[in-house]
């Protein structure tokens, strides 16, 4: 392929901010409301159109598994008060911790505009700017055009890490014998539903006999493969069902061929899903589709190096680090099989019996080979296993706390980030 060089590379700066946070998913968000609110000043670029990611964007239907975050309770609490009064059906049975999408997005914006956080939509991090070894900033791009945000400490939260793998540092993708990566999933919400008779599967492992059959058996055999499974979750709203059903494998979410591949094979099977919660599932037989997600959900690209790392052993004994950073999380390996529809194999859900909670230390944030830059969400340091546990939203979220107050207290002390106290850091986490 013939290189095409531009023949003028100036690229005009746009802002110089104390913390730039790349990326306005969960971990995003925990990021830049953590580093505002100790009184740094605070960029967030976000690709899409909205704060949230996959909370939002993506559609997800709830926020699984639990963490010490600060947060995410705050997020639940207003966004449940806000919803009260325009359509959260009480009962409905939904937990806080379910997510009115519309909703949500409208509570973060309010949060973020609270602690005085700029934001710049549709813009897109395109290189890291490296001096010495140490991150001065990003170029970005948008509908402006190209510019350079000057930062004192930069925070990766984009999920698949665009920025750490910009700046050099190394890692490997997916499962570390093949490579191979977890599905994309496409998530839609349907309305119509009888609550009264309808069933809710929440896990690829629950069976639910019909007239008609075992429905995760008959979805396997019924839907376009590599779909074939059934997970359906009550919505806020009354009659609505938030489906986990469409499935793309082999999908590389940082290949933008291979991303555009995934959203269309999800697409493709909506109808065909839909045409089976009426055909064989109870309760579905009026359903129809409200909306879909504008975002894919990519589960799994880049596990990057850090000073630390978190093994499935870690999670399986519920290890406890005196230099953490998040405490109290908890989840399964939530593993998807890379192969077809349901759980992979090496996931264990209903077989999961590890109920403490465990930590996660602050090398796990600080990635080899460059200063100023910080990892958060699903892009730390640890192995394919451990990551399926501690991708889940409640962890993303404390992650991007953690690096929010390492960063603002690198910023305000002027020292390195790896030479941050981590006991000062403690003082501003979640019990």
């Amino acid at each position: 392929m013939q290189n095409f060089i531009k023949e003028n590379n100036n690229i005009p700066q746009i802002a110089d901010v104390d913390v730039l946070v790349c990326g306005a998913g969960p971990a995003g968000i925990g990021a830049s409301i953590m580093a505002a609110r100790l009184g740094v000043s605070v960029m967030l670029v976000e690709a899409q159109g909205c704060l949230g990611g996959i909370a939002t964007a993506g559609m997800m239907s709830h926020w699984g598994g639990r963490s010490s975050s600060k947060i995410m309770p705050e997020i639940w609490d207003l966004a449940y008060e806000k919803a009260k009064d325009i359509g959260w059906a009480q009962e409905n049975g939904c937990g806080k911790d379910a997510i009115y999408h519309d909703i949500q997005k409208i509570v973060l914006e309010e949060m973020i505009e609270k602690e005085k956080i700029r934001v710049l939509y549709y813009t897109l991090v395109c290189k890291a700017v490296v001096e010495d070894g140490t991150i001065v900033g990003a170029i970005v791009e948008n509908k402006s055009g190209r510019g350079f945000i000057k930062a004192k400490r930069v925070i990766d939260s984009t999920g698949d890490g665009d920025v750490a793998a910009s700046a050099g540092v190394p890692y490997f993708k997916g499962r570390e014998t093949d490579n191979r990566m977890q599905p994309c999933t496409i998530m839609f919400n349907i309305g119509g539903v009888d609550f009264e008779r309808a069933v809710f599967p929440p896990s690829f492992e629950t069976t639910v006999q019909t007239e008609k059959g075992e429905l995760q058996a008959l979805a396997k055999k019924l839907l376009p493969f590599p779909a074939g499974h059934v997970l359906l979750y009550k919505q806020p709203m009354p009659g609505t069902v938030c489906c986990n059903m469409t499935n793309a494998i082999e999908i590389d979410g940082t290949n933008s061929e291979s991303l555009t591949k995934g959203v269309f094979t999800c697409r493709s099977q909506i109808v065909p899903i839909i045409k089976f919660l009426r055909e064989y599932v109870p309760g579905y037989e009026n359903c129809w589709l409200m909306s879909s997600a504008s975002l894919i959900g990519v589960r799994e690209t880049r596990h990057f190096e850090g000073m630390e790392s978190l093994s499935k052993d870690d999670i399986l004994t519920a290890k406890y680090y005196d230099n953490w950073v998040v405490r109290r999380g908890w989840f399964n390996f939530d593993v998807h099989n890379l192969t077809g529809a349901s759980l992979d194999k090496t996931g264990i859900q209903h077989g999961w019996k590890q109920n403490n909670e465990y930590t996660i230390p602050y090398g796990c944030l600080l990635p080899k080979n460059i200063e100023g830059l910080l990892l958060s969400g699903r892009n730390i340091s640890g192995s394919h296993l451990a990551h399926s546990n501690f991708r889940i939203m409640s962890v993303c979220i404390a992650i991007g706390e953690a690096a929010g107050v390492a960063a603002a207290i690198s910023v305000k002390q002027n020292t390195k980030l790896s030479l941050v106290d981590v006991k000062e850091m403690q003082k501003h986490f979640g019990e």
